[in-house]
Order: structure tokens, then C-alpha cells, then sequence
């Protein structure tokens, strides 16, 4: 359903077809949609940090002001913690692709990338030990250098949408094809 007011001036009909709303073709960018169980995880980390920040100025009004600061920063850290999942993902830009986990960030130039295949493989589910036969976004390096894997379509963005994996499968392999060619 078109909400014509909301596109009144043309703002959002300008950058319908883009990941983000700026023209800056330099800037990191998620190139699918973070998926509904990332997004769950995320808002239940959320509503328990608002319990946490309630149990905070709980204790803040008992008088204990070193048991309210312990309990405000563990709060922000779930606070963080949810932000972090949120960006976890597979970020593009002309420069390279970056693999961002709740840990660790790791990034590689287009030049070392030999390579980007969707391939059939054992894939972890939802990110824990089990593992079932499922589809996976590799990368092959040159020279034959161990890439990480990128996107799985049982993981926290995919599980159960295979059409937005093939869509964000496919966004990521053009984006290596475009910049794979050209010299940096």
C-alpha cells in the first residue's frame, strides 16, 4: 500500500533500490536486510537490558551506589551486545568486503579475491555446533588462500528466506565482479 505522504517531496522514492539512503559509493554497506532471528535476538537483548537499567536505578535509590554502577554497566553492555549483533553481517564497498562477527572484524581487499561461489555444503545452524546441508557464499583467494565463509542460508539473516539469500548471494558476486576488474 503507497503512503503518498510519506513521499510527497520524492526523498524515499530517490533511494528506494539502495541499501542505504546516502549517495556515497565509498561508505561500507550491508548489501541484504538484517533477518527477523537477528533482529528477535537483538530486541530480546534489549528488553533485558531495559529490566537491568529499571533494576539500576532500583538499587541507585537503595543507597548502594557501587552496586548501581556494576549493574549500569553490565546493562550497557547487553546494550552493546545487541547493537554488535545488529551489524554483524557481510559489509561491501569499491575498497573490498568485510565479514563482521559478534567478535571479530575481517576485512579483504577485491585484488585477494580470487573468487565468489555459492556452493552445497555442511553449513552450521543459526550459528551453533549443529550442522545440516545447506547453500554457502564462498570466497576463493588467490593463491589458494583460506577465506572465511560469508553468508549461509540456515544462518541468523537466511534461516527459512531463501529467496533474500539468493537475492544478497547474488548483490555480493556482482559487487566482485565489478571491483575484482578494476585495478585498485
Amino acid at each position: 500500500m503507497p503512503l503518498p505522504f510519506l513521499t510527497a517531496d520524492g526523498v524515499f522514492d530517490a533511494h528506494e533500490d539502495e541499501a542505504l539512503p546516502h549517495a556515497d559509493p565509498a561508505r561500507w554497506r550491508r548489501p541484504y536486510r538484517p533477518g527477523p532471528w537477528r533482529v528477535a535476538g537483538a530486541a530480546i537483548l534489549l528488553l533485558v537490558s531495559a529490566f537491568m537499567l529499571l533494576a539500576t536505578v532500583i538499587i541507585a535509590f537503595a543507597g548502594t551506589t557501587g552496586g548501581a554502577a556494576v549493574a549500569a554497566v553490565a546493562s550497557l553492555a547487553v546494550v552493546g551486545s545487541a547493537l554488535r549483533l545488529l551489524r554483524t553481517g557481510v559489509w561491501v564497498s569499491p575498497s573490498g568486503l568485510r565479514r563482521v562477527g559478534f567478535l571479530t572484524t575481517r576485512s579483504i581487499a577485491w585484488s585477494e579475491i580470487d573468487g565468489v561461489h555459492k556452493v552445497q555444503q555442511p553449513v552450521r545452524w543459526l550459528g551453533l555446533p549443529r550442522t545440516v546441508q545447506g547453500q554457502a557464499l564462498t570466497l576463493a583467494g588467490r593463491g589458494g588462500a583460506e577465506l572465511p565463509v560469508l553468508l549461509t542460508d540456515h544462518n541468523a539473516d537466511f534461516l527459512a528466506r531463501g529467496e533474500a539469500f539468493d537475492r544478497a548471494a547474488g548483490q555480493v558476486e556482482a559487487w566482485a565482479e565489478e571491483y575484482r576488474a578494476v585495478p585498485a
